[in-house]
């Protein structure tokens, strides 16, 4: 048996090293590697199932020509040349009538190696095809909303919060989608750090925390002012830290705090008085508060302006500037490479855009000329993509020429004129960087491709071939891209020596001393300039939307949507112990709204609104508030009664980022 170090390449803040046990061409397990510090030498449950997921009988083994209607998902096997040859000369014939924008290139969040995502985006890139602005399903709001309020710049070290004397969880289920984080956090809980959640569902880290916070959606901005006005009123607002190292608190503390008085914010909030009160007390004391930022907050109509209130927290107390204080939501910018390198290796410097969360809306409405090629690789948009019925509806073209690279058949790849079988990240040599923590990693593959799978990197390479590109990137192996990804690196990545990232261990490249701003006054800017100029509100506030008021007055419960624990995206819908570990689709609906429907614990239900139903197994729980239905993890067709659940959800944009609204969305709940 033989031990290979691999990456786990799933979507996940902690980017885990892993051992991957081989025999005989098969991986027997996978495990933690004890030599990362922090992921301390163990998996999640999830990616401890990863060899199922390499060697699951429902892959995919060859390439797939579409023989029925499109959904239907009949397919005949064929071979790698033909499949080739077809898309090469679909593709000569779109862009010699139509032009380049006529064909996307979708690679998404599936495969978190740089190589094998990037270098696919670069094809498309070079090809000079119109380009997807990726990741506003996901975190393109609160990216937008950091880059404001501290600059395009990496949050606290999560190591660091071993010296924490407070722990905040805001909008995120560690022990679901952060469980290394989780880890420290427990055992700081233990040596006596009290730790919070702020969720308004009552979560798994919500029932370990010291506290829990159950506010209502989409009013986290009105507590994090209302804990400013009470750290302005008690003398515990640290001045000089303000003086030297923010912009515009005076601003706030004289036009916005008055606003939020505890009364006020109780009765937005839905949180006690008391509970308000002894919440900023505690957080008021602390020296080293450490906030983990969820990205959930931020998915709704005013979801910029949320985490911008939140992320000036550490702010006024100083918490910034002390090791194991501060906020952290991501850390991927702090890690300066040459990404052009593969995402952007030739090509026009501008051309037409895609939003991610608009898929849709792109395929059915866009003209001169429509979009009429399109390759997706590492998503699985059909379920994943808000108002996904629009994007079906969309796929379901016949005049669309659409290849999907995947694993699995998934709900997407139904849709596909070709499937190809793709292979998984223990099959594929990449390199990581982590954007949770302050690691980066290069992986081996622990065992060749399975059946006829082939990587992402090398279908990039093939297609650039066959169009015609003749950038040096798409004829590198992948130690050599690698190279190419350091070539004008700033920053701590600079000086790293590419022989020892070879080494294939895991390398630590945290910031040292207190948070880094990097706005254009190089401060915390409690007032953007930047959104003064845009016409937007400079200072964050809370006030009802609204679309969102006249949305609940329509319909009585708004939808929140969570990651499932043991199905959090779909890419782990593969692994059948897993499915059932997670059990049947379901939402969860407090005991007064099921009783008030007359529906019971399992019964079968119907979410329907303006966009249409989906059907779902009901639960009975407390985890929720009145007024509410909750909806864990996005569950493909096969496995839900009926449809998916973003089928329901508006593809309205967030306030800055234009990013994706999951929780701005009102439906009702009936017997199915």
């Amino acid at each position: 048996m033989e031990t290979v170090r691999v990456v786990c390449a799933h979507d996940c803040p902690d980017m885990c090293s892993l051992l991957a046990e081989v025999e005989d061409g098969r991986v027997l397990r996978v495990r933690g590697d004890p030599e990362q510090p922090f992921t301390a030498g163990f998996a999640c449950a999830k990616v401890n199932r990863d060899a199922e997921l390499v060697h699951s009988p429902e892959r995919i083994q060859t390439p797939l020509r579409r023989i029925g209607a499109k959904g239907e998902g009949k397919f005949a096997p064929m071979t790698w040349d033909a499949a080739l040859d077809e898309i090469t000369t679909r593709w000569q014939a779109i862009i010699a009538e139509s032009g380049p924008m006529a064909l996307l290139g979708y690679a998404y969040s599936a495969h978190q190696g740089q190589m094998n995502r990037g270098l696919m985006l670069g094809l498309f890139h070079a090809l000079g095809a119109s380009r997807l602005i990726a990741g506003t399903v996901c975190d393109t709001c609160c990216e937008a909303a950091w880059d404001i309020t501290v600059g395009p710049i990496g949050g606290a070290d999560p190591e660091a919060v071993d010296d924490s004397d407070l722990i905040v969880s805001w909008g995120a289920d560690l022990v679901a989608t952060n469980v290394h984080f989780w880890a420290r956090a427990e055992a700081a809980q233990k040596r006596g750090v009290p730790v919070i959640v702020i969720d308004p569902r009552r979560s798994r880290t919500a029932r370990l925390a010291d506290h829990h916070l159950q506010i209502r959606i989409g009013t986290d901005a009105a507590l994090a002012l209302g804990v400013m006005h009470i750290l302005a009123r008690d003398g515990l607002v640290e001045r000089d830290y303000i003086a030297a190292h923010t912009a515009g608190f005076d601003r706030l503390e004289a036009e916005v705090l008055p606003r939020f008085p505890p009364a006020r914010v109780a009765a937005i909030t839905g949180l006690a008085i008391a509970d308000i009160e002894s919440f900023a007390a505690l957080y008021g004391a602390a020296k080293r508060s450490f906030i983990r930022l969820g990205e959930g907050m931020t998915r709704l109509a005013r979801g910029g302006e949320a985490l911008r209130a939140v992320a000036l927290l550490p702010g006024v107390t100083g918490a910034y500037g002390r090791r194991g204080g501060g906020a952290l939501l991501l850390t991927a910018a702090s890690c300066e490479l040459n990404y052009a390198a593969l995402r952007k290796p030739s090509g026009p410097a501008e051309t037409r855009l895609v939003n991610h969360s608009r898929l849709g809306d792109a395929l059915l409405s866009m003209r001169d000329p429509p979009l009429r090629g399109l390759l997706i690789a590492a998503n699985n948009p059909a379920v994943t993509c808000p108002d996904s019925g629009k994007v079906r509806a969309g796929l379901a073209r016949e005049d669309l020429f659409t290849v999907v690279h995947d694993p699995f058949l998934t709900v997407t790849a139904r849709y596909a004129d070709i499937v190809l079988p793709a292979a998984t990240y223990l099959e594929s040599e990449d390199f990581y960087r982590a954007y949770g923590t302050y690691y980066l990693q290069y992986g081996r593959a622990a065992v060749p491709p399975q059946g006829e799978a082939w990587s992402n990197f090398r279908l990039a390479q093939e297609l650039a071939s066959r169009m015609g590109l003749s950038d040096p990137v798409f004829r590198m192996a992948p130690e050599e891209a690698v190279a190419a990804l350091f070539e004008g690196a700033t920053g701590p990545a600079a000086a790293l020596d590419l022989d020892e990232l070879r080494s294939g261990r895991p390398i630590r490249l945290a910031p040292q001393g207190g948070q880094e701003f990097r706005t254009p006054s190089g401060r915390l800017e409690f007032y953007s300039g930047q959104l003064a100029a845009a016409g937007l509100a400079a200072m964050p506030d809370w006030r009802p939307d609204p679309q969102e008021e006249r949305d609940r007055a329509r319909w009585p419960l708004r939808l929140l949507t969570a990651p499932g624990y043991f199905q959090a995206h779909t890419a782990y819908a593969g692994v059948d112990f897993l499915r059932r570990r997670e059990g049947a689709p379901c939402c969860i609906l407090h005991p007064e709204e099921a009783a008030r429907r007359g529906l019971a614990d399992g019964a079968k239900v119907r979410l329907f609104n303006e966009r249409g139903a989906v059907g779902l197994v009901l639960r009975v729980s407390d985890e929720v508030l009145p007024g509410v239905v909750l909806v864990p993890g996005q569950r493909p067709d096969g496995e839900t009664l009926s449809g998916t659940i973003n089928m329901l959800c508006s593809d309205r944009y967030t306030d800055l980022g234009d990013g994706a609204t999951y929780q701005s969305n009102f439906l009702d709940v009936a017997a199915w």
